[in-house]
């Protein structure tokens, strides 16, 4: 014979026995707030990258987080600079040779004294007969003259467009920052049924490229 327990109960027991248990949540989650959601989900500007580059050379990179394409950035732009000064070093020891041998042999003082400029810009065992004499060593001067500033003017221009580069690699780079590139690609070949605009029904193949 069941014995009933609530005989013995108050009221109050009763109804705490019949509620359901609470309902106990762990929430190990962590709660994220607005700004890191909104890192989560953030896209770089494409005209804001160009102008942090226009401003600093590799700052649309750090911006569009390229961060491994700083040192080549940076390692252009120091080949470019160290080109420029290397070759205006050049035309500037060139063009002093020759404004000073040519104001010397207007006044008749050539000499091969090393303190003259001619002289000291000489390669290594040379002197000015082995250049086959004032004349022709005054048009090498000159010759050296315009191609050392060539070669300057050419670095200079090749420095504006690794400079311009920069800034297309950052507006590119900030368009195509959530394009997918990855190389899971699918071909999918099945039959399927055609119907005409007479509803004739025809079988062909149907090919599916899935990037």
């Amino acid at each position: 014979m069941a014995i009933d327990t609530t005989e013995w109960m108050t009221t109050e027991e009763i109804q705490m026995l019949h509620q359901p248990e609470p309902l106990v949540v762990h929430d190990d989650s962590v709660s994220l707030t607005q700004k890191e959601i909104d890192r989560l989900f953030w896209k770089p500007d494409p005209m804001r990258a160009v102008w942090l580059g226009a401003i600093v050379p590799g700052l649309g990179q750090i911006y569009n987080r390229s961060y491994w394409k700083i040192p080549i950035v940076y390692g252009g732009l120091m080949g470019c600079t160290y080109a420029i000064i290397w070759t205006n070093s050049q035309y500037n020891g060139y063009k002093n040779a020759y404004r000073d041998i040519y104001f010397d042999i207007r006044d008749g003082k050539v000499s091969n004294d090393p303190s003259k400029s001619y002289i000291a810009i000489l390669p290594e065992g040379y002197t000015i007969d082995r250049m086959g004499g004032t004349s022709a060593y005054q048009s090498r001067l000159k010759e050296w003259q315009n191609k050392s500033r060539s070669n300057r003017d050419l670095s200079i221009a090749i420095t504006v467009i690794v400079y311009a580069l920069t800034l297309v690699d950052a507006y590119v780079d900030a368009q195509l920052f959530d394009f997918d590139i990855s190389t899971d690609l699918s071909l999918n070949v099945s039959p399927q049924l055609y119907y005409d605009l007479q509803n004739q029904r025809s079988a062909e193949v149907k090919l599916a490229i899935t990037f």
